[in-house]
């Protein structure tokens, strides 16, 4: 993890992410939400109900690894427990960006593997874990999603949506902007006859494929 933004500026970061997140397609509305660490124990998440395209600097909640409100909006994200978990899974993560990306999750409801298939997705996504349907919120998503987390950077949440996390958020995003984009080429390749398209990754040893 970088070092951690103050709230000021993290929630800056944020509002842009939230805006490129919208005009990108990975989420409609109010779906997905977002956050970024603010210290070992503290992090800032996007308030209950917020539309990613909308927010300003009350849609936030800032929380403590606990689950307690500390600061800001007092009802956050129905999905908090999904970052909380991310964070305490893992001290490397800076930021969760959680969307609602249409190819991977029809790719996944088809049970057809998303395929790597540029360098780009190769270097930022890596490896896809997945987990099952577990209804919004719960515990069952949260804990999931973050054992997922231990050995992905970027997760497929069955009917749902997919989460991503870096180091800061403009690495969490740019995941989830690969991860969707590799879906749907993947989505073209089977419409053209071909879905076992994949990353020569004999030719790039360095990179982590699992």
């Amino acid at each position: 993890m970088t070092n951690p933004p103050n709230t000021t500026d993290a929630v800056q970061q944020l509002i842009r992410a939230g805006a490129e997140i919208v005009q990108s397609g990975l989420a409609l509305a109010s779906a997905g939400n977002l956050s970024i660490r603010l210290s070992a124990d503290r992090f800032v998440v996007t308030a209950s109900g917020t539309w990613l395209n909308r927010l300003d600097t009350s849609s936030f909640s800032v929380m403590d690894l606990d689950g307690n409100v500390v600061d800001g909006a007092p009802k956050p994200s129905s999905e908090w427990k999904l970052h909380q978990r991310a964070y305490q899974a893992r001290a490397d993560i800076g930021s969760v960006v959680h969307v609602h990306p249409a190819h991977a999750l029809l790719l996944d409801a088809l049970q057809r593997p998303i395929r790597l298939v540029t360098l780009d997705h190769a270097y930022y996504v890596g490896s896809i874990g997945r987990t099952p349907y577990y209804p919004n919120g719960s515990d069952e998503l949260a804990n999931t999603a973050a054992a997922e987390l231990h050995t992905h950077n970027c997760v497929v949440m069955g009917n749902h949506g997919s989460t991503t996390v870096g180091d800061d958020c403009d690495m969490a995003l740019r995941r989830a902007l690969n991860l969707e984009n590799a879906a749907e080429l993947t989505y073209r390749a089977i419409l053209a006859g071909n879905g076992d398209i994949d990353f020569p990754w004999d030719a790039e040893p360095h990179l982590h494929h699992a």
